[in-house]
């Protein structure tokens, strides 16, 4: 059975589980359960991380005696089992995100699949009313043929996992430990509901150094990793938008059955080095764009750039689902830029 840590005895009918809670978006979204009046009970992978994600949490909120703490694994089929017990919602944000690229692309897909089945099976044993699933843009709008690119996006496209070019091993692990989640709950007798959120790139404020991956955007733009800007952009968002829309999701009783794209808006890497550049005018962002044929020539000698070369590529994706059934108004892209901004340097991830 699995050891909780807690400041206090829980004993509330709006209890959430959220799966990953040290993450970016995890760490985001408990704040705001718990400012909603939620009792929430986070995993992590370590119980050294405890303290410190308390801590941070603290900072955010006055309830912080409303949330327990879990050392669980997503491979792990028995913890899961335990922690479902009780509960009303599950959020289920953790899934594994390489620093690096991997070896084999089943160091990312088996883990992402298998963990969101292990998590679906036991909130369904366990009368769980609904899992959100944290899902991704990478899920609908890759794989494709150029011809394909021209198509408008939504959230009845899926990602082709089978494309030999247009897609990363992280992509099929989201697309893939998607329709997993999908087929069990078709599959299943059970009563629970899902619903899947798929956001773009994820901006906004970092409150811990455990930051997400999407941050590298601006922190490169920064500390000038790049000393040239490549012809790439991304559909962003805002994480306060993202936790938002997840508790959207868990609450509003007609978006279960339902796929929801987070995004606020397209912006190029040139976007955002140029609102860096008007809110820091003291500091040097670089504004040189390259040509493609360049960034492609870099990438080979630098293969963790490989997975940008996707982004050449500008997709039509249409935002409106979200914004017309569950009224999400997500911040605006450019307040995400220098929210982002401003806790990178509160930070001190770059000075």
């Amino acid at each position: 059975m699995p050891q909780l840590y807690t400041n206090s005895n829980i004993m509330n009918n709006n209890k959430v589980l959220i799966t990953g809670v040290t993450g970016f978006l995890g760490s985001h979204t408990a704040v705001q359960l718990l400012n909603k009046g939620y009792q929430v009970i986070g995993t992590v992978r370590d119980k050294k991380r405890i303290d410190s994600i308390k801590e941070v949490i603290g900072m955010h909120t006055q309830y912080l005696h409303n949330i327990t703490f879990a050392v669980a694994e997503l491979t792990d089929p028995d913890v899961w089992k335990e922690l479902t017990q009780d509960l009303d919602f599950v959020q289920h944000i953790a899934s594994p995100f390489p620093r690096e690229l991997p070896k084999s692309d089943d160091e990312l897909i088996i883990p992402a699949k298998n963990g969101a089945l292990n998590v679906l099976k036991a909130a369904a044993a366990n009368n769980v009313k609904r899992v959100v699933l944290t899902s991704a843009l990478a899920a609908i709008a890759y794989g494709r043929s150029s011809a394909d690119l021209h198509n408008v996006f939504d959230e009845n496209d899926w990602t082709d996992v089978h494309s030999k070019k247009d897609i990363t091993p992280y992509y099929k692990s989201k697309t893939i430990a998607e329709r997993a989640a999908w087929d069990f709950i078709r599959d299943s007798q059970s009563n629970l509901e899902l619903v899947t959120v798929c956001p773009g790139a994820i901006l906004g404020p970092v409150i811990e150094k455990d930051f997400g991956t999407s941050a590298n955007i601006v922190i490169s733009l920064l500390n000038r990793s790049f000393p040239v800007i490549p012809k790439i952009g991304f559909e962003l968002v805002d994480v306060r938008s993202v936790s938002d829309l997840l508790i959207k999701a868990m609450e509003i009783p007609h978006a279960a059955g339902n796929r929801y794209i987070a995004s606020s808006d397209y912006l190029t890497l040139k976007n955002v080095a140029d609102i860096l550049q008007a809110n820091y005018p003291e500091r040097k962002i670089p504004s040189t764009e390259i040509p493609n044929f360049l960034t492609r020539i870099i990438a080979i000698f630098q293969p963790i750039l490989k997975p940008v070369l996707l982004e050449i590529v500008k997709r039509n994706i249409d935002l409106g689902k979200a914004r017309r059934e569950l009224q999400w108004v997500p911040i605006n892209p450019k307040d995400s830029v220098i929210a982002c901004a401003e806790s990178i340097f509160a930070q001190k991830i770059v000075i």
